[in-house]
């Protein structure tokens, strides 16, 4: 499956905007990553544009995921990416482990590529010169963005071993490099 095909089946299944720049979001933060750590950055990509394509039609554990894994192997998804999108949800790991440094990234970029989103939107100036001390700082109340896991963001970066603030600088600069698709 290319990103034309992936797009195309964005299209099918996803009409909610803000999941749409969610998925844009993580795939631009997958993409980032998979250079950084010298991977392929089209099945890294794939991963980060499809790991949500299922949630508005299969919003409940376990459909969500295992729905869509149906969907991505019936059009021919190779099976790294499904597997790397199962990784994600909590109630798969006992059969798709987080054993791999596709899935060990995709869950260490998800929660926090929706959360910077968040602090940008309440800022002037948006992504422009944001800093992981105020990334930080909003992750510290609890009432900012509260559906976010903070423990997913802390256990993500460790799980990557990245330091935190490095992880939130190359996430931000992800999120940088596609500010006008995703309205910032």
């Amino acid at each position: 499956m290319d990103r034309e095909t992936a797009l195309a089946l964005l299209g099918e299944f996803v009409k909610n905007d803000a999941l749409i720049r969610h998925m844009l979001a993580v795939e631009a933060a997958m993409g980032r990553y998979a250079a950084r750590f010298a991977e392929d950055q089209a099945t890294w990509r794939l991963v980060g544009l499809l790991h949500d394509f299922d949630y508005e039609r299969f919003p409940e554990p376990p459909d969500h995921t295992r729905q869509g894994a149906k969907i991505l192997r019936a059009r021919g998804a190779d099976e790294q990416v499904v597997g790397a999108i199962l990784s994600h949800a909590e109630w798969n790991l006992d059969e798709y482990p987080r054993d791999t440094l596709l899935r060990k990234t995709l869950f260490a970029v998800d929660e926090l590529c929706g959360f910077i989103y968040a602090v940008a939107l309440m800022r002037p100036e948006r992504l422009n010169g944001l800093a992981a001390k105020s990334v930080k700082k909003k992750l510290k109340q609890k009432s900012f963005a509260a559906a976010v896991s903070r423990d997913d963001i802390y256990s993500g970066a460790e799980l990557i071993g990245i330091p935190l603030d490095e992880h939130i600088n190359e996430c931000v600069a992800a999120l940088s490099g596609i500010a006008a698709q995703l309205g910032l």
